[in-house]
C-alpha cells in the first residue's frame, strides 16, 4: 500500500493525499438532503466506497441525521433464501453499524431483530426506528451486486419503494443510497432457476446520479498542492495534474497509482526530488509493466469473460476502427459498466484511458505474436537481433526496421491470403515492432487527431518519436491521398520525416521501397 497516495478506494487517515472531490460530495449530499433515493453505479475502484464513507461521515457530523452504512458483501447466499433469515440479518447489520455512534439505538434495533421475520415486520421496524429516533434516517448499502440477482432482494427493494411512496402515512428512510457495479434501476434478473433472464425495475423511484466521478485536473491539483506543501517540493502542480489526466482520463485508481510510483520509485532515484511532467511519463511506462495489480486483473478478467466485449475492444485497439458511441448497445454498455469504454468529445467510442489502451493493445499483440510468430526463424535469435535497429543516440533506424519488416513479410506471408493481411496487417506490424521497443519505448495507437483524422502508429523510443502510417494499396490516386494525409499529420506533430507501410494485395508485387518528398516532408515507404 502506498504510504502517501490512496490506491485502495477507501478513505484513509490524513497522511494520505486525496483529490478534491468536494463538489461531487456536495452533489450527493444535496440528493440526501432533498430526500432522494438513488444509486451510484460505477466501475470497480472508481471511488464509490470513498464517496460513501465521506457521505456517511458528513451526515453523521450533522445532528439531524442517523446513518446506517452497511454492505451486503460477504453475506453469502443463505440470508437471501427466505424472509425469515434475511429480515433479522438486515436488522443486525443496522445494529452493527449503529453501535459505534449510537449504542442506545443499537440496543433498541437489536430487540426488534429478535421478533421481525417478514418483509411486513421489517417495514414496521423501519417506521418504529424512525419514530424512536425523531431524526432523518439514511440507509447506505454498498456492494449491492453481490445479492441483486435474486427474488428476495427485489422484494426488499419493492418494500422500500412502497414505503417511499407512502411516507406521509408512515415514517421511513429519508434517503436510500445503493452502490455497486450495475444500475439497480434496470437489473437483469433470473428470479427462478428455470426462468429466463428478464429486466425488472424495482427501483424506478430512484433519482439519476449524474455526477462524473472521474477526477478532473482541477480536482487532482489540490492533492498535489497538499503533497508539495507537506514535503517542501517545488512543482508545477497544474501542469502535472494535466499530465496525470492525459494518461488516466481521471480514473481515480490509476491517477493515485501514478502518483504512488513517482513518490516511491522515481523520486528517490533523482538528484533533484521535485516532480516533473517527465516523471508522469516514466510512471506511465512503469505502470504498464505492472501486471499483477487488481485493477488490471479485473480488466482482463472481463475481457475474457465476455467474447463480444473482447471483439469490440480488439476492433478499436488493434484495427483502429472508429465507432459511434451508443449506451443502448448491450456490448458498449457492458464495456461502460466495467470501465473499459468512454465517449470522446466527438461522440465516438474510445478505450477509457491511455493506460488501458496501451495495456490492452500490448497484451493482444503479445497473445497474437505468441500464437503466430514464435516459430518463425526471424524471431528465434531473441532480443539481440533487434539491436541492429538501434542508433548510438538511443534512437531507432526506422528505415532499416521497415526494410527488415518487408523481408519478414516476404519470407512468411508472400503466399498467404491477402485479405488476411488487409485485416491483420496492422497487428502483424505491431507484433514485429514489439521486441524492438520492449523495455525502452512503446507505441501509441492513436484513434484520432484533431478533426477526427486517424493516426496509425506513433512510436516513442527514449526521447525520440516516429510516425508510421499503414495503408492498403488501392491505386495511385488513393496513394497520393495517403501521402497528403501523412504529410498533414507530420505538420500537425511538428515533424519533418515520416514512414509508410503499404500492404499490396496484388499477387505480383515489386517489394520495392524508397524515399519520397511530399509537401515538404520526407517519407520513406516500403511495399509488402
Amino acid at each position: 500500500m502506498s504510504k502517501r497516495f490512496n490506491v485502495t478506494g477507501i478513505c484513509r487517515p490524513a497522511k494520505h493525499y486525496m483529490a478534491d472531490v468536494s463538489a461531487k460530495l456536495a452533489y450527493a449530499l444535496n440528493l440526501v438532503h432533498t430526500g432522494e433515493y438513488f444509486t451510484i453505479n460505477r466501475p470497480r475502484q472508481y471511488g464509490k466506497t470513498t464517496t460513501l464513507y465521506a457521505m456517511a461521515e458528513a451526515l453523521e457530523a450533522t445532528d439531524g441525521y442517523i446513518v446506517f452504512h452497511v454492505s451486503f458483501e460477504g453475506l453469502g447466499d443463505n440470508p437471501f433464501r427466505e424472509e425469515q433469515i434475511f429480515v433479522p440479518t438486515f436488522l443486525r447489520l443496522l445494529v452493527q453499524r449503529s453501535k459505534l455512534h449510537t449504542p442506545d439505538l443499537a440496543a433498541f434495533v437489536a430487540t426488534l431483530s429478535e421478533t421481525a421475520r417478514t418483509m411486513g415486520d421489517l417495514s414496521e421496524a423501519i417506521t418504529t426506528i424512525a419514530n424512536h429516533t425523531g431524526k432523518a434516517l439514511v440507509l447506505i448499502i454498498d456492494e449491492v451486486d453481490s445479492s441483486s440477482n435474486n427474488e428476495l432482494f427485489i422484494q426488499f427493494l419493492a418494500m422500500l419503494r412502497d414505503k417511499y411512496l407512502s411516507q406521509d402515512l408512515a415514517k421511513t428512510f429519508q434517503s436510500v443510497v445503493l452502490a455497486g457495479l450495475y444500475d439497480v434501476k434496470s437489473l437483469k434478473l433470473k428470479l427462478r432457476p428455470d426462468a429466463k433472464q428478464k429486466y425488472n425495475s424495482p427501483w424506478n423511484i430512484a433519482a439519476d446520479f449524474k455526477i462524473n466521478m472521474s477526477l478532473m485536473p482541477h480536482e487532482i491539483k489540490p492533492m498535489l498542492d497538499d503533497y508539495a506543501a507537506a514535503t517542501g517540493m517545488a512543482m508545477d502542480t497544474q501542469a502535472i495534474a494535466n499530465e496525470l489526466y492525459h494518461y488516466t482520463s481521471g480514473h481515480p485508481y490509476l491517477t493515485s497509482y501514478l502518483c504512488k510510483i513517482i513518490d516511491e520509485e522515481i523520486r528517490p532515484t533523482k538528484t533533484a526530488p521535485d516532480w516533473t511532467q517527465e516523471d508522469v511519463f516514466q510512471a506511465f511506462r512503469i505502470l504498464l509493466r505492472v501486471r499483477n495489480n487488481v485493477n488490471f486483473d479485473s480488466l482482463f478478467k472481463h475481457l475474457r469473460e465476455f467474447p463480444e466485449l473482447y471483439d469490440l475492444v480488439y476492433a478499436i485497439a488493434i484495427d483502429g476502427q472508429t465507432l459511434a458511441f451508443s449506451s443502448y448497445s448491450e456490448t458498449i454498455n457492458l464495456g461502460l459498466i466495467h470501465g473499459v469504454f468512454a465517449e470522446d468529445d466527438l461522440g465516438k467510442l474510445k478505450i477509457h484511458n491511455r493506460i488501458y489502451r496501451e495495456l490492452i493493445a500490448e497484451v493482444l499483440i503479445t497473445d497474437w505474436r505468441t500464437k503466430n510468430m514464435a516459430t518463425s526463424d526471424s524471431f528465434k535469435s531473441g532480443f539481440e537481433i533487434w539491436n541492429k535497429y538501434r542508433l548510438p543516440n538511443n534512437g531507432l533506424d526506422i528505415q532499416a526496421l521497415l526494410v527488415g519488416f518487408q523481408a519478414f513479410m516476404r519470407e512468411n506471408y508472400s503466399g498467404k491470403d491477402r485479405k488476411l493481411l488487409e485485416r491483420d496487417g496492422r497487428l502483424i506490424f505491431l507484433a514485429y515492432l514489439k521486441p524492438v521497443i520492449n523495455g525502452a519505448g512503446f507505441d501509441f495507437k492513436e484513434p484520432q487527431t484533431s478533426e477526427e483524422r486517424r493516426l496509425d502508429v506513433v512510436i516513442t523510443f527514449y526521447q525520440h518519436r516516429y510516425l508510421a502510417e499503414l495503408k492498403v494499396w488501392r491505386g495511385a490516386a488513393a496513394h497520393q491521398a495517403g501521402l497528403n494525409q501523412l504529410s498533414d499529420y507530420l505538420h500537425r506533430l511538428g515533424m519533418d520525416t515520416g514512414y509508410l507501410v503499404i500492404f499490396d494485395n496484388n499477387q505480383q508485387k515489386t517489394w520495392d521501397s524508397g524515399w519520397t518528398e511530399h509537401n515538404g516532408k520526407q517519407i520513406f515507404w516500403v511495399r509488402v
